[in-house]
């Protein structure tokens, strides 16, 4: 027995070793990344991918996986790492171009680049919080799908973290969500090294990190020494009894584990060890092979092909019993897992947009966003809604959308509208882990000036092309009376700056009704649509196929009496369209005859080949752009002027508002006068 023991654990230190050598040895080729972090949790990683982790490298997509998410993801060479010795298709020659341009390994862990990566991690704190979204996601499935002697949704979601993410405050957002929903199947792993960029983080971080996450209703473990894999690995299998609680295993850890220089300090953080102190380190850790060389011993244990071919096989035989017991739910899973609408989804798209245009409601963008809501909840199990504590500001519940609760058991209610709390930035990154999970589309409301609070979340989930919305209230001085504060100014243009974010802002029903249509068919994009609380008059349209262009011509001057050809364009979005059509009405009585142009989506519109640009706003025209906030982002439309604001607020009822600012039908006449009189 003894000699038993004695040989798993050679070997385990063995491969966590390999790790290590890669690690710095990457870092060191690359003379750049941190070579620290993942040489400390090379032990934990042999406790949890050696002995618990549910994956088939043959296959990263499994759906029945677990979960694992580098939370950190400053140490990326541990996953690179991980990923080439289990066996995924990640050759030595990726680990050898780390941090390279075109690469599989870059800096930062990217999902979609490398495979077996299920998040991008880099911003601190999010991968705990996607791991949370992840972790609700199976639980939400399991309860829907799962039937007696037919399990078929059953995995953990695992995560690493280090000190860094748990002193971002999402981190805080995202555990007591975690705890309030009681997702047993979560553990996370903390490295607790005491070590960051600044050196050691006792004098700036003293939080009690056991009792905090008990506050949250955490099963708490340890510390434990992080680098006994076999205690690690025990630790583990405490965790996964855990029927009601997730679980935060703290493991004490050497940051730069092996470096008889570098250990336990600062310089292992960031930096390559150098050549001398790699030399120290190998002959330390008892590793005499030259630089990305892995013995063929350590290569087969770490390797996971077929443990891993053996555990999908067995889930494709019970999912086959599934099927066969219940092939309606089974074909149901199938679809949501691969992301597919219902093959009924376009008629009732075409009908929801078609009887918004017939009811031709005069509500605010916000109740027209519920009203398309309530269509399509209803035919969409997988729209998990959700709000940031304004649910009743943000209109994000429907009758088909009752609130998600928990029993004191974790049993949940089959609630699809979350009460996120006022915890914007946890929102939006749980929102990306659910996304990320599949078999949900979700989306979360607040009002449109808190979007700086999840603004990275957004980016994150842009970059990573989730299909995520965003659902964001109170877009303008048209709220009113709560002022400047509240009063969104700048950030419609901040958001359209986001690459891959797509951002409408409609003008009314059936424009709003379009915009939802559009997100929830974008696989590859999130959406913020921006909505108002004042009301909106309908605007008559003679046709809705360009709706979902981004911008069409909403009325020619033959509209309001003037048989001539257009001198000018208004281009507005959102309430503002009911504006310039007011102001088309009064330049009418001055005999100048106008263009309307609505543009609920200018990232989409400016994605429109050359010839729909020009057919909506001909060349020649002056442009006169009108939106209730900055006036930056509209110049690139050749625009003559711009009726916007680029100052804050005030604090006052909207009609008071709207004049005090000049979005008043008679300043947008005049300046289409002036742009006209200036050609």
């Amino acid at each position: 027995m003894a000699d038993t023991q004695e040989q798993a654990f050679s070997t385990s230190a063995e491969m966590a070793n390999a790790i290590r050598a890669l690690a710095m040895d990457a870092v060191q080729q690359a003379n750049s990344g941190h070579p620290g972090a993942p040489m400390g949790m090379a032990d934990m990683a042999v406790a949890l991918w050696g002995r618990h982790l549910k994956h088939n490298p043959a296959n990263p997509h499994w759906f029945d996986r677990d979960r694992f998410v580098l939370s950190n993801g400053h140490g990326s060479m541990l996953i690179y790492a991980l990923l080439h010795l289990t066996g995924y298709k990640l050759p030595m020659k990726e680990l050898k171009n780390f941090r390279q341009l075109h690469s599989k390994t870059a800096g930062h862990p990217e999902v979609g680049v490398t495979p077996g990566i299920e998040t991008t991690t880099g911003p601190l704190g999010q991968g705990l919080t996607n791991a949370v979204g992840m972790a609700l996601a199976e639980k939400l499935l399991a309860q829907e799908f799962n039937r007696d002697g037919h399990t078929v949704v059953d995995h953990h979601s695992y995560v690493l973290m280090g000190d860094g993410c748990l002193m971002e405050g999402i981190s805080h957002e995202a555990a007591a969500l975690a705890g309030a929903w009681k997702l047993n199947k979560l553990v996370a792993l903390y490295d607790s090294n005491g070590i960051s960029i600044d050196g050691q983080v006792a004098p700036w971080f003293i939080d009690n990190t056991a009792q905090r996450f008990m506050a949250y209703g955490w099963n708490v473990l340890g510390p434990i020494d992080g680098h006994d894999a076999e205690l690690v690995a025990n630790t583990i299998v405490e965790a996964k009894k855990s029927t009601e609680r997730p679980t935060l295993i703290i493991c004490k850890t050497a940051i730069g584990h092996g470096s008889p220089n570098r250990a336990n300090t600062a310089k292992a953080h960031g930096e390559p060890l150098g050549a001398e102190e790699i030399k120290l380190t190998r002959e330390a850790l008892n590793w005499p092979h030259a630089p990305f060389v892995i013995p063929k011993p350590v290569y087969a244990a770490w390797d996971a092909k077929a443990s891993g071919a053996a555990a999908e096989q067995g889930w494709n035989e019970r999912f086959k019993a599934y099927q066969a017991a219940h092939p309606d739910l089974a074909r149901e899973l199938v679809r949501r897992m691969k992301g597919d609408l219902p093959k009924k989804f376009n008629q009732l798209a075409v009908d929801t947009v078609v009887a918004a245009h017939t009811k031709a409601e005069t509500v605010a963008s916000r109740k027209a966003s519920q009203l398309a809501l309530e269509a399509f909840t209803a035919a969409l199990p997988e729209l998990l809604g959700g709000s940031a504590d304004l649910t009743g500001s943000n209109l994000t519940n429907t009758k088909s959308t009752p609130s998600l609760r928990f029993d004191i058991e974790g049993k949940g209610n089959g609630g699809r509208h979350i009460n996120y709390g006022v915890r914007e930035f946890g929102m939006a990154a749980i929102m990306n882990g659910i996304a990320l999970h599949g078999g949900f589309i979700p989306y979360g409301g607040t009002f449109l000036t808190f979007s700086d609070y999840s603004r990275n979340a957004i980016r994150m989930a842009a970059l990573m092309k989730l299909r995520v919305v965003h659902v964001f209230t109170h877009d303008s001085i048209g709220l009113g009376e709560d002022g400047p504060t509240h009063q969104s100014i700048e950030h419609a243009a901040s958001l359209r700056l986001i690459p891959n974010l797509d951002v409408w802002r409609p003008g009314d029903t059936a424009e709003t009704a379009v915009a939802w249509t559009v997100a929830l068919q974008n696989k590859t994009k999130p959406t913020a649509l921006l909505l108002s609380r004042q009301n909106i008059s309908y605007a008559p349209k003679a046709d809705l196929g360009d709706i979902s262009r981004g911008a069409y011509v909403l009325a020619e001057p033959t509209e309001v009496g003037l048989k001539k050809k257009a001198q000018a364009v208004i281009i507005a979005a959102g309430s503002e369209v009911q504006l310039a059509l007011k102001a088309q009405e009064l330049l009418a009585t001055r005999k100048i005859a106008v263009r309307v142009v609505s543009m609920p989506s200018t990232t989409t519109f400016d994605r429109q080949d050359a010839a729909y640009k020009t057919a909506v706003l001909p060349k020649g025209l002056p442009r006169v752009a009108v939106e209730m906030g900055a006036t930056d982002g509209w110049w690139k439309y050749g625009c003559a002027a711009v009726v916007g604001i680029d100052t804050y607020g005030e604090s006052a009822p909207a009609p008071v508002l709207f004049k005090h600012f000049g979005f008043t039908p008679e300043n947008v006449a005049d300046t289409v006068q002036a742009a006209l009189a200036n050609k």
